[in-house]
């Protein structure tokens, strides 16, 4: 996709729900071990997810499950019985679990301050911004492309209402490529230490442990990603 027509349209996704998810809201308890979402970015269940682990600051390891993905949609439907996403692991408290309302309520009970917001409970709001906001990417993040698997999982520093880690994310969906996920939107408590780790507060900001590399910039990281994983 033409750069500014993939920056562009990512924006409207953004501006479709309302520029949700750039920032924490209120946060409870804090987990031991990061969640384990296995979820693919076109999928607007999956952006409200998403959102939610935006809101509450939490870490998680993104199983990306792209339609054709050889890897891990499989498992999904294999261990959990249904190829239904997203679905939510917990190995704090061995929780686990599809349909993305019931995700959230969980999610807010156990890590946050009990009520799901409105953006993300009002009937019908979530919903048609999401399936909006999926409209506006023309499909990205939906379908596999064929890859070489990591060394090792990836790490990326995002949030969910930012437009350019969105680019890259939709990028680590279409190769499979697990990672995982650091939340430092505004307002975040996390952001000290990304900022202690990077040298300053920018995202999207990608690490590969496989080949010893960190690097900002969406379209580098994207060009980095298809250099380096996609076969083509």
């Amino acid at each position: 996709m033409n750069r500014i027509l993939d920056v562009t349209t990512s924006i409207l996704a953004t501006a479709a729900r309302l520029a949700y998810g750039e920032r924490t809201g209120k946060l409870g308890p804090r987990p031991e071990r990061p969640l384990i979402l296995y979820d693919y970015e076109a999928c607007p269940f999956c952006r409200k997810v998403r959102e939610a682990l935006t809101v509450l600051d939490l870490e998680a390891e993104i199983y990306p499950c792209p339609r054709g993905g050889p890897r891990f949609r499989p498992w999904v439907a294999e261990h959990g019985g249904k190829a239904q996403f997203p679905y939510l692991v917990d190995p704090n408290t061995g929780t686990e679990m599809y349909e993305s309302d019931d995700i959230n309520r969980y999610l807010f009970a156990t890590y946050g301050p009990g009520r799901v917001p409105i953006m993300l409970s009002v009937p019908l709001l979530p919903a048609v911004g999401s399936f909006v906001a999926s409209s506006a990417r023309l499909g990205r993040g939906g379908r596999y492309r064929p890859a070489t698997a990591t060394g090792q999982p990836l790490e990326l520093y995002s949030y969910e209402g930012s437009p350019f880690c969105r680019i890259v994310r939709e990028v680590l969906c279409e190769l499979e490529i697990p990672y995982l996920l650091h939340n430092v939107a505004q307002r975040s408590p996390s952001r000290e230490a990304f900022i202690e780790r990077s040298g300053k507060m920018q995202v999207p900001y990608l690490v590969d442990p496989s080949t010893d590399t960190a690097m900002f910039e969406s379209a580098d990281i994207v060009a980095y990603l298809e250099a380096q994983y996609a076969t083509a």
